[in-house]
């Protein structure tokens, strides 16, 4: 049961992040959107710190989990505008609902890293399906150092969530076409 609460708690400091900022994650805020007795969190995570870095673990792994089952389940898109479409879908998953939550988490967690390096280290971008696929549309379309490029895309699309996060909005085809156009050319 203890990995259960910790995952509970983990989870639940992802919401409070969300909707607080990383001046509002405390224990007690945690325990209290937990609905559970005042100094459970820090009976778990005993600093900032350890609850922080459970928190940006937690957020990880649910990524990962996302993209390998997005990955998994997609084929190699057969042309650009497959492609679009696949990426607008990402896209609007990680501004709404859930996506949006662990969104304005992830966000937060890698300005906070500046200053923490161990939070940096487990923030890195992993291999994933999801990230596959992407490199094997480029490679299959001929496109020279498809990993970098692959890089490139995935970095700019991940800038285009953070912008409308901040900015609101929705994120139209014909940019995510002129992203992919220019990790095509």
């Amino acid at each position: 049961m203890p990995d259960d609460r910790r995952t509970v708690l983990a989870d639940t400091a992802i919401a409070v992040l969300a909707q607080t900022g990383m001046r509002g994650l405390t224990h007690r805020a945690v325990d209290r959107a937990a609905d559970l007795p005042s100094g459970t969190t820090s009976a778990y995570y005993r600093t900032r710190k350890a609850l922080l870095t459970a928190l940006v673990r937690r957020l990880i792994a649910l990524d990962q989990s996302e993209l390998q089952e997005v990955g998994s389940r997609t084929s190699v898109p057969q042309g650009a505008e497959e492609l679009v479409t696949g990426i607008a879908a990402f896209i609007e998953g990680r501004l709404t609902g859930e996506g949006r939550r662990r969104s304005l988490a992830r966000y937060a967690c890698a300005i906070e890293s500046v200053h923490h390096p161990e939070l940096r280290e487990i923030l890195v971008p992993r291999e994933n399906a999801g990230r596959q696929v992407v490199h094997d549309f480029l490679a299959a379309q001929g496109v020279p150092d498809a990993e970098a490029r692959t890089v490139t895309l995935l970095t700019c699309v991940d800038g285009l969530v953070f912008d409308r996060l901040v900015k609101g909005g929705r994120v139209s085809e014909a940019e995510i076409r002129g992203l992919v156009a220019a990790a095509l050319r």
